[in-house]
């Protein structure tokens, strides 16, 4: 980043530090402090001390044979930036990463990649680092743009502008929060992730309390406003640190196409060959593209020995010129690959209960794209502790989303859940969690898992509407049913002419410029997903694509809702029973019991689960209603209120000889039947009227709480 750096004189290396004013909150930026040795390192930091070091590192030379550009992003959390060690009763260290490191790599990923060259190949590896937080906030969006800003030391100059990323908060009054906690967050109307420049937007992320189309795009409009002042910051700051320290260009390395190599593949491709790709399934459509492929390597005479020729970018210059006959096609006349009309949608086809013995089960279907959704109920206790950099919370709600090699046709390795699936879940969580109903009103812990049989195209938002099918198969009072859509575009860059695309299949996301997911109800978003493959969108293009996207998610609520149209009645007759019970708080350990025997007597003898939470509220989670007001009369006998004159059945547990003898109640309360009381008539011995293990019917005569003392009278 700084050359010529040495030992000897790496004292006088000054730091460049440099602050802005952004949507009236105070940032740093700050070069020259930390990892000295790689390309580009920027720390950004803020009022509040939070502080986040992002790296950047490129290999001087590009990978050989490398298909693909080589970029990996690695967000990494630290225990020590909240103030705490964290880890394991036995590790201490930081393991893998957590779900929400995972979530903000893809993040950074998402519009950093977009922004390289096409047929980059050297190898670039991005890594923002959390050092200081309050753990009130996430920083996802600071590594947006620190990995702009890191690029740019490291003298990667093909980008035409910077990237930054903006988080707000919008609230129901319409006010907005830029870089908000979250606290803020969960009482905002919606949380909208946005990465662009200073005039486009490249990425999205949106998760919302059923917002109106109009609502979010006023959060579009001031985050554009915000990306400018940020891109402005970023410019100035490296034009700051570059008349210090000049910044030297990096030429990155592209794949090399062989001199008239594509006039050649191209002259091959006649128009019967390209029809022959329409109309067609996946399968059938890649295979006959992998084909013709063959067909045009034998025409150019193609082997293995030529040295003149490239099996490999003949086969891209084919995929290439594919691409630019059906976009042409596509904005020409309307006509796409399966022959339907731009804002036209597959078939819907959809089933519930499908699994017996499941709790709930929701199989979606459009066009070729199945998934088969399951819901299962718990009780509290199946509640997932989250433990990370951030305090530990609980999750009641949790969505997996599977995407095994059969979904897509293919024999691979199962390695394990990837960024993708985990990416894929939270998409899904994100659109179903606004309707779910609250904790006081529908105790359960809800998971729900998507199994993807088949994919061609946006099996994330068929997840979406198969996990809505499956909540209300079982029983879970949703407040409303979501449907979700992928949307795509064909744009022109020399025209400026575009084509909206709804319900996008897998071979117009190859063709395609955007893939622009919409899940929410009637009344509004629950989540958004954007990525951009072009330079960006502009604020018309997304209103149409608004637009467009309502209808489509419309036709797809109404096939779903001829399965179902509301959640059923009842849960489950196989999801466990749910008893909830108020106790007085002062009363808990009582329930509990010495060492937890109380409650482990109970739990073991019912067969049930009993959560008790702070305030009092105790869930009985069991096998059958049966067992669970068994369990809830035992904790009414044991937190009970004894009164003078009311009446129980006992069994007699100890003689005290000459004095009386001790009975218990129930709900782990005795009393003492005194000598006198055990008859009308005088009475010589305890043992002449009971003994241990004798039932008897008593009336309570006297209570004392100070003492913990209750007297009974035999009748």
């Amino acid at each position: 980043m700084i050359s010529g750096i040495r030992d000897n004189n790496v004292g006088e290396i000054t730091p460049i530090s440099k602050s802005y004013t952004i949507a009236g909150k105070t940032y740093t930026f700050e070069t020259g402090s930390f990892a000295l040795l790689i390309d580009g390192a920027v720390t950004i930091k803020d009022s509040l001390g939070h502080v986040l070091l992002t790296t950047v590192g490129v290999s001087k030379k590009g990978k050989p044979g490398a298909d693909f550009f080589p970029l990996s992003v690695d967000y990494q959390e630290r225990f020590y930036a909240t103030g705490h060690i964290g880890g394991g009763r036995f590790n201490k260290r930081e393991a893998r990463p957590t779900t929400s490191a995972i979530l903000n790599s893809r993040l950074i990923d998402r519009p950093i990649r977009p922004m390289f060259p096409k047929g980059t190949t050297n190898e670039v590896q991005i890594i923002p680092t959390i050092y200081s937080a309050t753990g009130k906030q996430d920083f996802g969006v600071w590594g947006i743009t620190g990995a702009s800003i890191a690029l740019q030391l490291a003298g990667v100059h093909q980008f035409e502008d910077s990237v930054s990323g903006v988080r707000l908060a919008v609230m129901e009054d319409g006010g907005m929060i830029f870089d908000p906690t979250f606290e803020e967050i969960n009482n905002a109307l919606y949380e909208l992730v946005v990465a662009g420049t200073s005039s486009i937007i490249t990425m999205v992320e949106m998760g919302g309390k059923e917002a109106s189309e109009e609502m979010v795009m006023r959060g579009f409009e001031y985050a554009q406003k915000v990306l400018a002042d940020l891109s402005a910051a970023q410019k100035d700051f490296v034009a700051t640190v570059n008349a210090k320290y000049p910044i030297t260009k990096m030429d990155l390395d592209t794949r090399a196409g062989i001199a008239g190599l594509e006039e050649k593949v191209f002259a091959t491709l006649s128009p019967e060959k390209i029809e022959a790709l329409y109309n067609i399934g996946k399968i059938d459509f890649h295979h006959a593209l992998e084909h013709l492929i063959e067909e045009t390597k034998t025409a150019l005479g193609y082997t293995e020995d030529t040295e003149e020729l490239n099996g490999n970018e003949i086969g891209e210059l084919v995929y290439k010129y594919v691409k630019k006959i059906m976009r042409k096609n596509v904005l020409a006349t309307g006509r796409r690959l399966d022959g339907r009309k731009g804002d036209e949608v597959r078939p819907i086809m959809t089933e519930v209960g499908l699994l017996p013995l499941t709790h709930g089960s929701g199989h979606f279907r459009r066009g070729v794209t199945s998934v088969l959704s399951i819901a299962t109920l718990g009780g509290p206790l199946d509640n997932e502790l989250v433990e990370g950099m951030y305090p530990e919370y609980e999750r009641r709600y949790m969505h997996h989303y599977n995407f095994p090699p059969y979904s897509v046709g293919e024999v691979r390795a199962m390695r394990g859940v990837g960024r993708r699936e985990v990416g894929h879940g939270n998409l899904a969580e994100k659109a179903l969690v606004p309707v779910l109903p609250k904790v006081e009103e529908f105790g359960y812990t809800v998971r729900v898992v998507s199994e993807v049989h088949t994919c061609n195209g946006s099996s994330s938002m068929g997840s979406v509407c198969g996990s809505t099918l499956a909540l209300m198969d079982a029983g879970v009072p949703i407040s409303a049913p979501v449907s979700g859509v992928a949307m795509g575009m064909i744009y022109d860059d020399e025209t400026g002419k575009y084509v909206v695309l709804s319900d996008i299949q897998a071979q117009e996301d190859f063709l395609g410029d955007m893939d622009f997911k919409v899940a929410g109800t009637r009344k509004g978003i629950t989540a958004l997903q954007v990525d951009v493959k072009i330079d960006g969108l502009s604020l018309n293009i997304v209103k149409e694509v608004f637009e467009q996207a309502k209808g489509a998610r419309e036709f797809i609520l109404q096939g779903m809702l001829k399965s179902i149209e509301k959640p059923r009645p009842e849960v489950s007759p196989h999801a466990p029973a749910l008893i909830s019970m108020k106790i007085n708080p002062e009363k808990i350990g009582m329930v509990i019991g010495k060492g937890g025997e109380t409650i482990q007597d109970m739990q073991k003898y019912f067969g049930v689960e009993i959560s008790i939470e702070d305030d009092g509220t105790v869930v009985i989670t069991g096998p059958s209603k049966e067992a669970g007001e068994g369990a809830k009369k035992a904790i009414e006998n044991i937190v009970r209120d004894i009164e003078v004159g009311q009446e129980f059945d006992g069994e007699v547990v100890k003689i005290l000889e000459g004095v009386g003898a001790i009975v218990e109640i129930g709900g782990g309360k005795s009393g003492m039947i005194h000598i006198s009381k055990l008859s009308d008539k005088r009475v010589e011995r305890v043992e002449d009227v009971v003994n241990t293990g004798d039932k008897v019917h008593v009336k309570v005569i006297q209570v004392d709480n100070d003492k913990g003392r209750i007297g009974l009278q035999k009748i």
